[in-house]
């Protein structure tokens, strides 16, 4: 598959988002593991996860566990793998999600990824969402400790502002390498940040990145999906999966750009990954551009 950068390491151009196999509705077991399996078969070499994938509320990491189990049954080399996990946020089992971005909570909590993922040191933490009750200075700060003190080998930063990168830039310099933002076909509200991310040579992941084409795992019942847009039509010419069509496109937005579509089926990342290798012409793109919703 092809590779884009995370700071200085190179992982696959697609990577699999872990979340739908601990939250509610999450398969079993055998075809959770199947699925992570299947997506190191396909040449995926990012998983992102984090302590706050989970469903009831004592059951915090069971994402990062789940993936831990996985790769110790795998055969195959892990070698490049870059497991990429997040702290800051947590679920008290209601459904819901608080965010505490503490800086003694974030460091407690990176501690407990990294027994949990059973490593040396977390190739990537991101802070999951800023806290509106903590000084985003702070909470950065702590990421910049736990950089200082080997915990985390880099770290990240989701759900950010521009003015938020640009401080967190400021505090951890080379240490930050990824921004994690909400954006879609469906939701291009982080145009601003995914362009101050790729001037800062930082990596931009979307989360969700099929919105629009396929509900995510994080979306009501009630929330459609479009069953007829230029991403199918172009789909039907190529001969492929509207999803792939959306995630090349994804990858032609910036050099930055690595999506990690959520998947809780072994089929559903074998697709994904495909995206990786499909060209978009030219036509294809002001196509599918002058076919978003403004």
């Amino acid at each position: 598959m092809r590779s884009r950068p995370i700071g200085h390491t190179s992982v696959s151009a697609i990577g699999l988002g872990a979340m739908p196999l601990s939250i509610e509705h999450r398969p079993d077991e055998q075809q959770a593991i199947a699925t992570i399996h299947a997506a190191l078969d396909a040449g995926v070499t990012l998983i992102d996860t984090a302590d706050s994938y989970h469903w009831h509320a004592d059951e915090t990491g069971h994402n990062e566990l789940l993936i831990a189990r996985a790769l110790a049954r795998y055969g195959g080399d892990i070698s490049h793998l870059l497991v990429a996990t997040k702290g800051g946020r947590g679920r008290p089992g209601d459904g819901s999600w608080t965010v505490t971005g503490a800086p003694a909570h974030l460091k407690r909590a990176a501690e407990g990824s990294l027994k949990r993922l059973g490593v040396e040191a977390i190739g990537l933490y991101q802070l999951h969402k800023p806290d509106p009750a903590v000084p985003w200075a702070d909470s950065v700060g702590a990421l910049r400790e736990l950089l200082d003190a080997g915990t985390i080998r880099s770290a990240g930063i989701s759900n950010v502002t521009t003015a938020q990168i640009r401080e967190a830039h400021a505090v951890l310099g080379d240490g930050l390498v990824s921004v994690q933002n909400q954006y879609s076909p469906a939701v291009r509200d982080s145009e601003p940040e995914l362009r101050l991310s790729t001037q800062l040579g930082l990596a931009f992941l979307p989360w969700s990145p099929l919105g629009g084409i396929s509900r995510s795992s994080l979306d009501g019942a009630s929330r459609p999906t479009a069953v007829s847009t230029a991403f199918h039509r172009i789909a039907a010419r190529h001969g492929v999966s509207p999803q792939q069509i959306a995630l090349a496109w994804l990858l032609t937005r910036s050099p930055a750009v690595i999506p990690v579509p959520g998947a809780s089926r072994p089929a559903s990342i074998q697709d994904s990954a495909k995206a990786a290798e499909l060209e978009l012409s030219l036509a294809e793109q002001t196509e599918l551009e002058d076919a978003l919703p403004s």
